[in-house]
């Protein structure tokens, strides 16, 4: 089967879409961007074809007659089993990464107990992790493996009189090598069937799915890049695009009425506009500063010692915004501490805050044509709900009842733009 990828490599994250010949969606996958761009981009491409093999084996099941409600169980419980498989080999590597480690350096080697006792607990604990309706706060290995090794670590270090600082260290360059290496499309066939062996009880037809959707090839016929990034991609020159132009196609191509798109990513912001093909007409970006992006928001998460997806439902409870002076990321440390000395509700501040953000967007939408019906949100700041409620309440102040759209996966929407632009070129040439 052909398939076409578009990637997007952005500040925070890299964002990967895989189309299959009819244009239809087959999957798509993210990754944290690192410091390594081609593996971000392996890993990306990685997940969207685990995610095209699920997709394909969901078809399969549409096809043996089992039921709707069956269907999704087995599904839910394969991805889940096989997502316990793919942490445990990465916590293997984790392990055979940190024992080198430990082993090249003649100070660290009071550390090798700990790291073992560590680990051991970090594999016990797996099963309880993947459990049916277990509650997990990120799915990237880094984020998990991390709060786990962390936790452990802690009480370890008071025990073996190991420093809890050395065990930290100690992970911060693991994880730097672990999040370096790719295991590629062929791990997937592995963690699926040892996925269906720890499927108690699975139906008969989740295994003549299996078998038949993982025989079938997979070729990636052409890709396209894009993002922040896009200039440091492994990808010839005529395989770049601008994200200006694939945020447009990617969100015509998910609402085609779509006229203004807005995309507020990690480091920068795009007002953009486009036509009944979406084609760029007219475009504005924010400067090199980060002042009102993802990057910011993340710094003051930082600040606040919280978790960037608690900022958004934080500001929603808010009852008595604050006015926001600056959006600058240098001096937002300094205004936020003044505003909580002076006894304002974090809540409060935090509305403040994302009001000041959809603020800058709205000028540069103004300055690249104001907003035409229907208006498109995207970008990772797009699943943020304070900035959505406050989005849609200064358009509604500035331009009266327009449609805005918001896809729940409007993160791809630049991968899906650069997809779009490979299936493209693949017809173009082939004409």
């Amino acid at each position: 089967m052909k398939a076409y990828v578009g990637i997007d490599l952005g500040s925070t994250t890299t964002k990967a879409v895989v189309l299959g010949e009819d244009g239809h969606m087959l999957g798509r996958g993210i990754t944290n961007s690192r410091s390594n761009y081609t593996v971000a981009c392996d890993v990306a491409l990685s997940e969207a074809l685990i995610n095209a093999r699920f997709g394909l084996i969901a078809g399969e099941l549409d096809r043996s007659g089992l039921d709707a409600a069956a269907k999704t169980e087995a599904l839910s419980a394969l991805e889940r089993l096989f997502r316990k498989h793919q942490y445990l080999e990465q916590l293997r590597v984790f392990g055979t990464i940190a024992r080198r480690i430990i082993g090249s350096d003649l100070l660290a080697r009071d550390q090798r107990g700990a790291l073992d006792e560590i680990l051991a607990l970090m594999d016990a604990e797996t099963p309880s992790l993947y459990a049916p309706g277990a509650s997990r706060k990120s799915d990237f290995f880094r984020d998990l493996a991390g709060s786990r090794y962390l936790s452990y670590a802690e009480e370890i270090a008071r025990s073996k009189r190991v420093g809890f600082d050395r065990l930290v260290g100690l992970f911060d360059k693991t994880i730097l090598e672990v999040e370096n290496v790719s295991a590629g499309d062929g791990a997937f066939v592995a963690h699926a069937h040892a996925a269906y062996e720890d499927f108690t009880g699975a139906p008969e037809a989740l295994g003549l799915a299996l078998a038949r959707a993982t025989a079938v090839p997979l070729t990636v016929t052409a890709s396209v890049g894009t993002g922040y990034g896009r200039q440091t991609l492994p990808f010839p020159k005529e395989q770049i695009r601008s994200e200006i132009l694939c945020h447009g196609l990617g969100a015509h191509a998910m609402f085609p009425a779509t006229r203004t798109v807005l995309d507020i990513g990690g480091q920068d912001t795009k007002a953009i506009q486009v036509d009944g093909d979406g084609i760029v007409t007219s475009f504005q970006m924010n400067d090199r500063c980060a002042a009102g992006c993802g990057r910011y928001l993340g710094y003051i998460a930082d600040e606040m010692n919280l978790g960037l997806h608690e900022l958004g439902p934080m500001a929603c409870a808010s009852t008595r915004p604050v006015r926001i002076n600056s959006t600058c990321t240098v001096f937002a440390g300094a205004e936020l501490r003044e505003r909580l000395s002076l006894g304002e509700k974090r809540e409060d501040i935090l509305a403040g805050l994302h009001r000041a953000i959809i603020l800058r967007a709205m000028s540069l939408l103004a300055r690249s044509g104001g907003i035409g019906d229907e208006f498109t949100f995207t970008g990772g700041v797009a699943k943020n709900p304070a900035a959505v409620d406050a989005l849609a309440g200064l358009v509604r102040e500035n331009y009266g009842k327009l449609t805005i759209n918001i896809s729940p996966n409007s993160i791809y929407t630049g991968a899906l733009g650069a997809a779009l632009f490979a299936r493209r070129d693949a017809q173009r040439a082939a004409a």
